[in-house]
């Protein structure tokens, strides 16, 4: 198991979290190695060992460091980035250059010449002056690279503004207008300078039903179909994107990844084959889905307020800086606190950081045995978008990361010290 109790304690993944937060100090996120693990074997299982021509591609902006880097390596997947800090990290961790995609809405110059300088697998052309800008690039430095077009298939999903990607008024992906998306297909197909492998859509994050999926996937088959009537061009390429929905709390329904894969690869399997097209690769980029519920976060309770008649907020000694999830669209998340852990849950408490926002709120009326100062409070389900989207305001310091594998402890990510605040300041005569 990788959360149960002993002796009123959480363990996660074999570790004892109340020790855990004594040996790497608080606020502490904390990886469970099996977990991730679990999630690959399960993507391998009703993907990559049941349908031939598949690709799993980890949106490393879940979570990313070289450690992970390497668990993604090893299980022998693909790795999607979205700037040239990802693309850095992946290289520096001596990733397979061929196995990593360059995705993302305004890749900079730099950013497109270090992908292509570094021959990397793909670039998912976002808009139609990045295929100017890499077709300029490949020239000057006499190289040819492989693209998918990033469409927007124009779905509405049930989840955040801020996380729905596949609509049509959206920063991201071509809109499919014919005016607009055919004229760029016909001169990738002849350009000397990329190789035109097919379309990528990505339509939400946090989802948990197929339908969208689907829906998604009908425009997409369209626009092959059509390719190949008006140019004699089989598309070897079609990226779905992620998006898989996990558990924050009870009201999540967590759905496996079989319930997204088989319906799609049916679907698939029949257009294919009554439209007599080769069936091209297809590429799947889960990332939260994968690390997410593998990630939790350790605090230290501090000062505990109650207000009579309203309600009762417990401060920790992380909050936004480490989660701004809560704050930037209200995300839930479920808990417990580590070293009274089989207490009766009596009474609501609110779970507060430190920041000067009064929107620092990580978990808001949550049922917990009276805390008390000093306790450690485990925040489950931090895996994805926390470490990755963590800030230094009010210059805070960034936690470290931990994985933890069957009972065992590695430092991965070392905390911020003070020092490395100022590191990049520049000031004369101090």
């Amino acid at each position: 198991m990788i959360k149960e109790v002993k002796n009123n304690v959480f363990y996660f993944d074999g570790c004892n979290t109340v020790e855990l937060a004594n040996k790497y100090g608080t606020p502490l996120y904390v990886y469970s190695e099996n977990d991730i693990i679990d999630k690959c074997n399960e993507l391998k299982n009703c993907f990559i060992n049941k349908f031939n021509d598949v690709r799993v591609a980890y949106a490393s902006k879940a979570f990313l460091s070289l450690y992970m880097c390497k668990i993604i390596e090893r299980e022998g997947f693909c790795l999607d980035v979205v700037s040239g800090g990802e693309l850095y990290v992946a290289l520096k961790a001596k990733f397979p250059a061929d196995r990593i995609e360059l995705n993302g809405n305004n890749k900079l110059v730099s950013e497109i010449e270090m992908a292509i300088d570094n021959n990397i697998g793909r670039i998912i052309v976002d808009s139609l002056n990045e295929l100017d800008i890499i077709e300029k690039i490949c020239k000057i430095k006499n190289k040819k690279i492989s693209i998918l077009f990033r469409i927007t298939p124009g779905v509405n999903i049930k989840s955040h503004d801020y996380i729905a990607t596949g609509k049509k008024d959206s920063k991201f992906g071509i809109p499919l207008d014919e005016d607009v998306i055919f004229p760029y297909v016909e001169r990738a197909i002849n350009s000397e300078y990329v190789n035109f492998l097919g379309f990528h859509f990505h339509i939400g994050s946090q989802l948990h039903d197929n339908k969208p999926y689907l829906i998604a996937l009908e425009t997409s088959l369209k626009l092959v179909k059509e390719i190949k009537e008006r140019y004699n061009f089989n598309v070897t390429e079609l990226n779905l994107g992620g998006g898989f929905g996990i558990h924050y709390v009870e009201a999540d329904n967590r759905r496996p990844f079989s319930y997204f894969i088989d319906p799609l690869m049916k679907r698939i399997e029949e257009f294919f084959n009554e439209v007599d097209i080769p069936r091209p690769i297809i590429v799947i980029e889960p990332g939260r889905s994968i690390v997410g519920e593998a990630g939790i976060t350790l605090y230290t309770v501090g000062s505990i307020k109650a207000i009579k008649g309203v309600r009762s907020y417990v401060s920790v000694d992380g909050g936004m800086t480490d989660n701004i999830r809560p704050a930037l669209y209200n995300a839930n998340y479920e808990g417990i606190i580590a070293n009274k852990a089989n207490n009766s849950k009596k009474d609501k408490f609110t779970i507060c950081g430190k920041c000067c926002e009064s929107g620092d709120i990580l978990i808001k009326d949550i049922k917990l045995p009276g805390p008390e100062t000093g306790d450690v409070f485990a925040m489950f389900s931090t895996g994805a978008y926390c470490f990755s989207m963590a800030s230094n305001y009010n210059k805070n310091l960034l936690p470290a990361v931990v994985i933890v594998n069957n009972g065992k402890s590695e430092l991965i990510v070392r905390r911020q010290s003070f020092d490395d605040l100022i590191i990049n300041d520049v000031v004369d005569n101090i």
